[in-house]
């Protein structure tokens, strides 16, 4: 399976929270959300990819647009590879899933046109010099509602890890924990402008969004020196 999807002024609002608050926010979730159709709570694992030079981590030139990376859900036997690309207020999303087992043919030089699903990624990793560098893996908590407005989802991800990698295979050891304090990262994705549910979300529990990416966090944590 293979998708390319384009989300015009698609938005995603992240908030850094306590234990306590995400509590609170799942309780509020669960009132006025439902259930995500893939779970309401399930593990996240992500391999995700920069140069020798730390040119994604770093932001040089068109790698601070986009990012690459291989998601798995709940050690499934098969994986997302995935390009995530950001323009302004258009998200362009490709991704395509695959064998976990097929996952060494990323290590060879030689790229197989026959391989459904792998060839762009391994195409474009080539191409741009990137190599595994940190797995990172979480609990997500999720809920889902569609309105006229738009798709609504409400992410919780707690118990955030990582790990140094060289390899394209997934670790069994989640590694060193991220965040302090059991601290939560809660995300607000929604189409078009912010539905009026998450501004009563925000004022009512007093939320304040900022910039967060788990990867630049996980450096934090494995290399602070470069974070």
């Amino acid at each position: 399976m293979e998708t390319r999807e384009t989300r015009a002024s698609a938005s995603e609002v992240k908030f850094l929270v306590s234990a306590a608050l995400g509590d609170e926010v799942e309780k509020w979730a669960k009132r006025w959300l439902g259930p995500d159709p893939h779970g309401a709570q399930y593990q996240v694992a992500s391999l995700y990819f920069d140069t020798p030079a730390g040119d994604v981590l770093r932001r040089n030139g068109s790698f601070a647009r986009g990012k690459y990376r291989i998601r798995r859900y709940d050690g499934a036997p098969t994986v997302f590879l995935e390009r995530k690309l950001r323009a302004n207020s258009v998200v362009t999303k490709r991704r395509s899933l695959v064998e976990v087992e097929d996952l060494p043919l990323l290590d060879s030089h030689t790229l197989d046109r026959q391989w459904a699903g792998g060839y762009w990624f391994h195409r474009r990793l080539q191409a741009r010099g990137l190599r595994p560098a940190t797995q990172i893996s979480y609990v997500r908590s999720a809920r889902v509602l569609d309105t006229k407005a738009g798709f609504m989802r409400l992410t919780l991800d707690r118990q955030l890890a990582a790990r140094p990698i060289q390899s394209f295979e997934f670790s069994k050891e989640p590694g060193a924990p991220v965040l302090p304090d059991g601290r939560v990262i809660l995300e607000l994705k929604f189409r078009n402008r912010m539905p009026s549910l998450f501004r009563e979300l925000m004022d009512e529990l007093v939320l304040t969004p900022q910039p967060l990416s788990k990867f630049r966090l996980a450096a934090g944590i494995l290399a602070p020196a470069h974070a």
